[in-house]
């Protein structure tokens, strides 16, 4: 296994110093940052402490590459979504195509596991996750440095996208993961928006800046209130929620990271008794998911759905359940699903479901890492070292 080093709820397709471009990585996972690790070594960095000097450095490098980086929004689509207005998300589904006995090619038939290169002709979808991540990194470098330039460029990104009248999305999601003459919209699409729990953590570490005002604030909770009110009242929203495999645990992640941003405490605590509830339901006896083992790429998607565990124990902090250590009426955890995945990660066990490509494993970053520091998993920073050599030592997963 070869793990690209990357840091803090980061996308998996920043080339840092293992020599990978940006095609070659995914973006399908995140790992939620640890604001109290990320503290004390802002405060080691002043101290003089020159260990974190090399992740520093590589970070800031990549943060000034991204001063280039132009804002984008919802209006760059070529094509309008079924409404004609430009500001409403559109995506395709990525495994639906035409169905070649028909002229032409509708209603699209569905093969699992085979992405459409239909889906990159609407840029919202390519967009948006690379601008999470764009606008996560730069929040990341004004932290530690606290470079002005970082935060305002951050800032004139999520204005872009969220804020300003001309370019704004609107806070829903009717059109996401549309299949050509089947539906307009799909529960589904709401996958593609677990990426701006990064630019809820951004504004948290934005708030320092000159650059982000309290009407920019306000204005993200606003719009953050509305998506998330939107998620649990229209049907694609509430068909999301009764999703049983990757979509309803990324549902809920998302669903907790927006009630936490506005502040609504008694909603996050209500998410996460759905959490549980929805563990003990979906992880069988061994700690597996037998919905995510029956699929084509079953170890991508066994572990997709454990790093939605992991953005949700990050956030359980702020409200009564601690999913590091809770277990379920009959036994489930966080720590169960850990021990089952982890002989298929070291390699001490071969992947006994179907995998028809290749899995990348830097999606099991995430894992490995959140092993070591909670689950006493000792060979984890072997497996990170075995794999990432020398690079580790300027690797920005340091500034954790």
């Amino acid at each position: 296994m070869r793990f690209l080093l990357l840091f803090s709820y980061l996308f998996f397709s920043v080339t840092l110093s293992m020599g990978q471009g940006p095609s070659d990585v995914s973006k399908s996972d995140m790992l939620k940052l640890d604001p109290e690790r990320m503290a004390d070594n802002k405060r080691k960095l002043r101290s003089g402490d020159t260990d974190l000097q090399a992740s520093l450095a590589e970070l800031l490098k990549v943060a000034d590459k991204l001063l280039k980086y132009k804002p984008v929004s919802v209006m760059d689509k070529k094509d309008f979504p079924p409404s004609g207005n430009k500001h409403d998300y559109m995506s395709l589904a990525p495994y639906w195509w035409p169905d070649p006995s028909k002229a032409d090619g509708m209603p699209y038939i569905r093969k699992d596991g085979e992405i459409n290169p239909e889906v990159k002709r609407y840029t919202d979808k390519e967009n948006l996750p690379k601008l999470c991540e764009n606008i996560y990194l730069l929040s990341i470098a004004y932290f530690y440095s606290g470079n002005e330039d970082h935060a305002r460029h951050a800032s004139t990104l999520i204005r872009t996208w969220f804020i300003d009248t001309a370019t704004k999305m609107n806070p829903h999601l009717n059109y996401g993961q549309s299949v050509k003459g089947v539906t307009e919209g799909r529960a589904e699409g709401l996958i593609d928006t677990r990426h701006f729990i990064y630019v809820v953590d951004a504004i948290g570490l934005l708030s320092p800046s000159k650059s982000w005002s309290a009407a920019d604030h306000k204005s993200m909770q606003t719009w953050f209130a509305a998506f998330l009110d939107w998620m649990q009242t229209s049907p694609i929203g509430i068909d999301e929620m009764n999703a049983a495999n990757n979509h309803g645990i990324w549902y809920d992640a998302q669903r907790l990271s927006y009630a936490t941003f506005i502040g609504d405490r008694k909603q996050a605590d209500g998410i996460m008794q759905k959490v549980m509830l929805r563990m003990d339901k979906e992880m069988d006896d061994k700690g597996a998911f037998p919905l995510e083992l029956n699929r084509t790429i079953s170890l991508h998607y066994s572990i997709f759905i454990l790093n939605a565990y992991l953005v949700i124990a990050e956030l359980s902090a702020k409200t009564g359940t601690d999913l590091w250590t809770a277990k379920t009426s009959s036994g489930k955890s966080l720590r169960k699903g850990m021990d089952f995945i982890l002989p298929y990660l070291s390699g001490k066990k071969s992947w006994e479901w179907k995998q028809i490509r290749p899995v990348n494993m830097h999606n099991a970053l995430p894992l490995l890492l959140r092993g070591a520091q909670h689950f006493d998993c000792n060979e984890c920073p072997g497996i990170m070292q075995a794999t990432g050599g020398e690079a580790l030592e300027k690797s920005i997963i340091r500034l954790l």
